[in-house]
């Protein structure tokens, strides 16, 4: 493998696995409230929220680095979401793995193209401190652990019925390394560091509306970068999307900011239950 490839390998993996533990580790109640499922298939993890209210969760990735992208592999991946009664679901695959036969194997399928993600990376010394803020920066503990993620889901947009439930054992989680933004006594952004051996990847990075534009984001940043290096990871990554043309994602600028560059753009392809498969010509 070149570095560029070994770079593309771990990120993936990453992502693969922080998704992973976050979906599988959900207590029972809340599996059985969203509908969540979850499976390892072809080097990759298939995870399916049948009832997630927002259209994120169920998404399959991590393929084509211990196994290829074949059509048995999306035969495999596309007849699990049925089995589970799923109504949509994101394919994320590094185009760098995709096959000459992508367009063959998705249209099979009814698979489309939807928005683009932004994958960066940077060595761990080249990770430079944030610019500071007022704001109190911490770990975050057990007894925090429902309030982070309540606040790491608002600043998303999203709703925290049984989301919240799922993303709190990730405290727990010895993979998982928490982070918390603090306004006096109230919690106003989070975000969470995976680490997965020479790999620290940065994730769930969300903050409040009222408390936007202060340097919660960048000081998160250089707050797991030090929680990486302290765990010997050599590597930082992370994901964002892709900005529309002209426009400005303010999260990829915080990351570029702290030494990240951008190292590829990722495809997102769509399955939905009730698409049919692409008529030829």
């Amino acid at each position: 493998m070149t570095n560029a490839e070994l770079t593309t390998a771990m990120a993936e993996a990453a992502e693969a696995d922080f998704m992973h533990a976050y979906e599988a580790g959900a207590p029972p109640a809340a599996r059985e409230r969203l509908g969540i499922a979850a499976e390892r298939i072809g080097g990759g993890v298939v995870l399916s929220m049948r009832d997630d209210p927002v259209s994120y969760w169920s998404k399959a990735l991590g393929f084509g680095f211990t196994e290829p992208v074949t059509r048995e592999l999306v035969d495999r991946v596309v007849a699990f979401y049925r089995a589970q009664g799923t109504p949509e679901a994101v394919i994320q695959i590094a185009p760098s793995v995709l096959p000459p036969e992508w367009d063959d194997i998705r249209a099979a399928h009814g698979i489309e193209p939807t928005t683009s993600w932004v994958k960066v990376a940077a060595p761990i010394a080249q990770v430079r401190p944030g610019a500071g803020t007022r704001l109190r920066v911490g770990p975050v503990g057990g007894s925090d652990a429902a309030e982070w993620a309540a606040v790491v889901l608002r600043g998303f947009g999203m709703p925290t019925d049984g989301l919240a439930e799922m993303l709190a054992t990730s405290v727990d989680h010895p993979q998982f390394h928490p982070y918390g933004v603090w306004d006096g006594a109230d919690l106003v952004a989070g975000a969470n560091l995976f680490v997965r051996g020479p790999v620290g990847a940065l994730n769930a990075g969300a903050t409040l509306p009222s408390h936007r534009n202060l340097g919660a984001q960048s000081a998160l940043i250089a707050a797991r970068a030090e929680a990486a290096r302290a765990a010997g990871c050599r590597w930082l990554v992370a994901e964002t999307g892709q900005p529309a043309e002209g426009a400005t994602n303010q999260s990829l600028v915080n990351l570029e900011r702290a030494g990240l560059s951008v190292r590829y753009v990722r495809q997102n392809w769509r399955w939905r239950a009730d698409s049919g498969p692409t008529p030829a010509g």
